[in-house]
């Protein structure tokens, strides 16, 4: 018997919609993970090489009041995706995707290897589409969905040292373009977030206050709860006319 029955004569209501992150285990990741918990949703926090970090997030997000589960595996890796998101829609529809899984491994193009290439490539594009592909049928028959990719400023201006950086977050820009027209008459929106300097592990040490100064109009870095934010508008009721948008959170960089 559940635990808040409906009055009488009033329809039950509806369970919580249900989200994966992938990367939650980040700054960004897990940022987005507890907004989306706050706004009611059940988050699936996903990791591959760091469990322990996924394990905190959700301990973190349970410890709130959130509704959470986990999953590990390879993004890059085709099958052991399938499998993974099988497992998860066995025990109930997924609404919400957010593609933030991303990895850096820079340097100059002349200089830069084979796997420096392929590996970023892999893990932002050919993950965006192991994850999102098995869930779009499923969310097409539900009639709703809501695909968020996380991209970057990078994309957009460019970066010297993140040639192969730019070309995967960019390849997310034409993928989510070209799904957002595939998928609308089905009630899946399809959008990606950009966001510039964030602070976090990540750039941390990276950039002085005056070279911010210089390179975000906004004078500083943002926070790992400005993207989370706008993520979650986006994974909400409120945001079903928004399609196809690439959507900058980057203090006026571009």
């Amino acid at each position: 018997m559940p635990q808040n029955p409906s009055p009488p004569g009033q329809p039950s209501a509806p369970p919580p919609r249900r989200a994966l992150v992938t990367g939650g285990s980040g700054d960004l990741g897990a940022a987005i993970c507890h907004a989306l918990a706050r706004a009611g949703i059940q988050v699936i926090v996903h990791g591959h090489s760091r469990p322990e970090q996924v394990a905190a997030v959700a301990a973190a997000i349970n410890k709130a009041g959130g509704h959470v589960e986990t999953v590990l595996f390879d993004v890059v890796d085709s099958q052991a995706s399938q499998q993974a998101i099988e497992q998860l829609l066995a025990h109930g529809g997924i609404d919400i995707v957010v593609n933030n899984a991303g990895i850096h491994d820079d340097a100059p193009m002349a200089g830069m290897s084979d796997a420096q290439w392929r590996r970023v490539i892999d893990v932002s594009v050919h993950g965006f589409f192991h994850v999102t592909r098995p869930l779009l049928l499923p969310m097409a028959r539900a009639r709703f969905g809501r695909v968020i990719s996380v991209s970057s400023v990078a994309a957009v201006t460019g970066n010297r040292g993140q040639t192969n950086y730019a070309a995967a977050k960019a390849a997310l820009h034409g993928a989510t373009l070209s799904l957002a027209r595939e998928m609308a008459s089905r009630g899946i929106t399809a959008n990606v977030v950009a966001p510039g300097i964030i602070a976090g592990s990540m750039t941390q040490g990276l950039f002085s206050t005056e070279q911010l100064r210089h390179l975000v109009p906004a004078g500083r870095a943002g926070k790992p709860e400005d993207v989370a934010q706008m993520v979650a508008f986006l994974a909400s009721d409120a945001a079903g006319y928004v399609n196809g948008q690439i959507i900058g959170v980057n203090g006026g960089m571009a």
